[in-house]
């Protein structure tokens, strides 16, 4: 998927309200599949400061819940999906991991956190995914929002 792509998801995937109804709402929706697909994925949503939804379906490992963190903190620190930061450091022929400050015990430049964002106001939180291929946890994501919004 190239940059362009990645980035107009992120502008086009934005909301005009979000609580803590609606982080329940698209967490749920997220597990719902998973578990119909029977997919081993962790999920969180995290807005205003706080998990306002998290859960693992069965077969998950403890491992996940750090790539959670690491693709939430990416999203947070930078404000692009986890899959365009790692995306964009491959076009430039390097990895995102590589680049000054980045600490890749708090940081990961791999596919499922996408940012929340309220029109006019910016980004409120994240919400990640992990369990599956990166680009498949990115889309995984952006199929949950597109549902929701």
């Amino acid at each position: 998927m190239n940059l362009e792509t990645l980035l107009e998801q992120e502008d086009r995937l934005q909301f005009t309200h979000f609580d803590a109804n609606t982080a329940w709402a698209l967490g749920e929706h997220l597990r719902t599949r998973a578990l119909t697909e029977r997919k081993a994925l962790v999920v969180e949503v995290f807005a205003f400061q706080q998990i306002l939804y998290r859960t693992a379906t069965p077969g998950t490992q403890p491992e996940q819940h750090f790539w959670v963190e690491r693709k939430r903190a990416s999203v947070l620190r930078f404000g692009n999906s986890s899959f365009y930061l790692g995306q964009a450091a491959q076009a430039k022929g390097t990895t995102f991991e590589a680049k000054e400050y980045i600490d890749v015990q708090h940081y990961a430049g791999h596919g499922g956190g996408f940012p929340l964002r309220l029109k006019g106001m910016g980004i409120i939180g994240a919400v990640t995914v992990s369990g599956l291929p990166q680009a498949e946890d990115h889309q995984w994501v952006v199929d949950a929002l597109v549902a929701i919004l």
